[in-house]
């Protein structure tokens, strides 16, 4: 595990145990045993780092560092890709440098640029820089969000940390849940930025930086923007398509730059299909490649993926994983900090076990589905484009009908049909993309919200992502829009940076790279999804690459097969858990509720898989970090692999 941790006491007088309290936030991302680790504590500013050494191995790359000055320190947690050609920038420019690692060049290019450095780093990063001349914490996300970063003020004591663990190691830290994010949360199935879980926690918005001054003023600057998708256009697909190839090349081949063992994730999908054959032009070695399966067909790519392993003669390693669900799921509850409801973590937690075995750094084909437009979803999308093109005052006029059909209508099939078509045709954009990404819709909380989440009933966390519709000119558009703002940074990023800092390994996504995706926000969805297909410009561009049997399959999604392990494996474990004394008066959700949902999935008479894993995660969490009278700040047992 790597990351930071700080402590910055503003107008009042540093805390006397201000070193062992920066200590103690440390040692709560050292757990997996990183390379080093350290401290820097100076007049009410204390800075803590813990490393897993991936460039410059030496002792000269430890952290907390300092510029030559000694007036400006800083802990990084990241790698920064362009960070060669910086330091010789910085160099011709008359900057010394004492290691080789990124960490400097991040140091001395804050020196001489400030806050702007930030837009000059191609890479993924959380950072904090004390700068003694001017007295002011910096704090700073990369672009996309690949690394967190959170914040807590404590009175006049600024705490920050890339774990909500070391924030919690604070003495006399109140836990209590934050109920407005967990109503977010129970739609979104992640609690999104910028709020946590924790009341008085926050997260650090990706591209964004903050400064505090020693009087206590805090202010958040954006320093970067993905184009909207309000300013496309059409080229020829000839040129899109050897451009694409080229960024992609160059993204992947920048990535590979590491002292230490390097693989990738390869589940036989197109996006990291791709990222293994760009890999392979650039080593001249096997490349390292990793996946699992399941037992459940419709689960299991390991066919797929042995196809591309083929191609390219990677040293693959692939196994069917057998999980112990109610083992594994309190050590994801403790890894995650907080309420998580993607299952997908439970397989990305496993293969990033087996990567560590054999590599420190592993490759991933993340951010393709949202750049270039490859969720099943957006299909569906662009079959009811035509009802954003309609005129506004035409939508208000269905939603007039709607309000004006008696409710007593319902025993009329025409009329029923009627109503229920056009509410599709007046609802806002999110409302209806609300059906494939949400788990609890308006109507749930309706019936099932108890005395703790009533309140924001009037609330719905899809105003959250209205305005990203609102940003383009196509329906298809805004739903990618949406995704690379909320779903990506929030969720999927969330999922493999846990899940790969869990056991010591780095992943990267050369898919994220800003400036590729950059590029691909300038393409029209139309462009994206030619004749309805799916990431079309992509699996086009590949087609000298890979096989069509990989380019043009169905997409299956990276998840594990919860429905029926509710059904099966889970079901006594979700009733214990769920209809517990504790579960039923925590206040959340109706007990009454919870059991019809229980009851009529079991039966098979409706599916509630993903409201009730939603539920289960968010119970586990109340237990363990909401319950008891001190934070768990070790984790549980490891399962092994069966």
């Amino acid at each position: 595990m790597c990351g930071i941790a700080g402590i910055f006491a503003t107008k009042a007088s540093s805390p006397s145990d201000i070193s062992l309290t920066i200590d103690r936030m440390v040692q709560t991302i050292e757990h997996r045993g990183p390379d080093d680790h350290g401290t820097w504590v100076n007049s009410g500013i204390a800075l803590g780092h813990a490393r897993l050494s991936i460039i410059d191995l030496s002792s000269a790359g430890h952290q907390p560092m300092s510029n030559e000055d000694n007036n400006i320190q800083i802990v990084f947690n990241g790698e920064i890709y362009n960070f060669v050609e910086l330091r010789a920038e910085l160099k011709g420019l008359g900057y010394y440098f004492k290691s080789h690692t990124d960490t400097e060049v991040i140091l001395n290019g804050f020196y001489c640029w400030g806050e702007q450095v930030f837009q000059r780093l191609r890479g993924m990063f959380s950072v904090a820089l004390w700068d003694q001349r001017s007295e002011k914490l910096v704090l700073a996300r990369d672009r996309v969000g690949k690394k967190p970063l959170f914040y807590a003020w404590q009175g006049e004591v600024l705490l920050f940390g890339s774990e909500i663990k070391a924030i919690l190691a604070w003495p006399g830290f109140k836990r209590e849940p934050d109920y407005e994010a967990i109503h977010h949360y129970l739609t979104l199935q992640y609690i999104p930025a910028p709020w946590s879980a924790f009341k008085g926690i926050k997260k650090l918005p990706q591209a964004c930086y903050m400064v505090v001054t020693r009087d206590g003023q805090a202010a958040i600057q954006k320093y970067w923007s993905l184009p909207e998708p309000l300013h496309t256009h059409h080229r020829p697909l000839q040129e899109l398509k050897e451009e694409l190839v080229t960024l992609l090349d160059e993204s992947v081949r920048m990535r590979m730059i590491s002292d230490v063992p390097l693989g990738a994730f390869l589940s036989g999908g197109v996006d990291s299909s791709a990222i293994v054959a760009m890999m392979a032009r650039h080593t001249s070695g096997r490349v390292k490649t990793f996946c699992i399966g399941f037992d459940e067909a419709d689960y299991d790519e390991r066919t797929y993926a042995r196809i591309v392993a083929e191609r390219y003669d990677t040293d693959h390693h692939d196994m069917v994983v057998r999980p112990d669900a109610a083992a594994i799921l309190p050590l994801l509850t403790w890894h995650y900090n907080e309420p998580f409801a993607d299952p997908s973590a439970i397989p990305t937690y496993y293969v990033a076990q087996i990567a560590r075995q054999h590599v420190t750094v592993a490759l991933n084909g993340d951010g393709g589905d949202e750049s270039f437009l490859g969720y099943s979803r957006y299909s569906q999308c662009l079959q009811t484009e035509w009802i954003s093109s309609l005129p506004r005052p035409l939508r208000q006029l269905a939603s007039r009908i709607v309000q004006a059909i008696p409710p007593d209508v319902d025993r009329y099939r025409a009329l029923r049909v009627a109503r229920r078509w056009l509410s599709y045709v007046s609802e806002m954009d999110s409302r209806r993309y609300a059906p494939s990404m949400a788990y609890f819709y308006e109507h749930d909380k309706v019936a099932g919200y108890d005395r703790h989440l009533r309140p924001f009933l009037g609330k719905s966390s899809l105003d959250l992502l209205e305005p990203y519709f609102q940003q383009s000119t196509s329906y298809v558009g805004g739903a990618a829009w949406a995704d690379i703002h909320t779903y990506l940074p929030d969720d999927l990023l969330v999922k493999v940076d846990i899940a790969t800092m869990a056991h010591g390994l780095e992943a990267r996504s050369p898919l994220l790279d800003h400036k590729l995706m950059e590029w691909a926000a300038r393409i029209p969805a139309a462009q994206k999804m030619e004749k309805g297909i799916t990431k079309s410009i992509l699996k086009s561009a590949l087609e000298p690459l890979l096989p069509n049997e990989i380019l043009y399959r169905p997409k299956m999604g990276f998840g594990v097969p919860i429905d029926e392990w509710l059904k099966g494996e889970l079901k006594d474990f979700a009733y214990d858990t769920l209809l517990s004394t504790q579960a039923r008066q925590r206040g959340l959700i109706t007990p009454g509720y919870v059991k019809t949902m229980l009851d009529e999935h079991c039966a098979g008479i409706r599916l509630h898989h993903t409201r009730l894993w939603a539920l289960l995660m968010l119970e586990l969490w109340f237990q363990m970090w909401i319950d008891p009278a001190d934070a768990p700040l070790s984790p549980p047992a490891t399962p092994q692999l069966k």
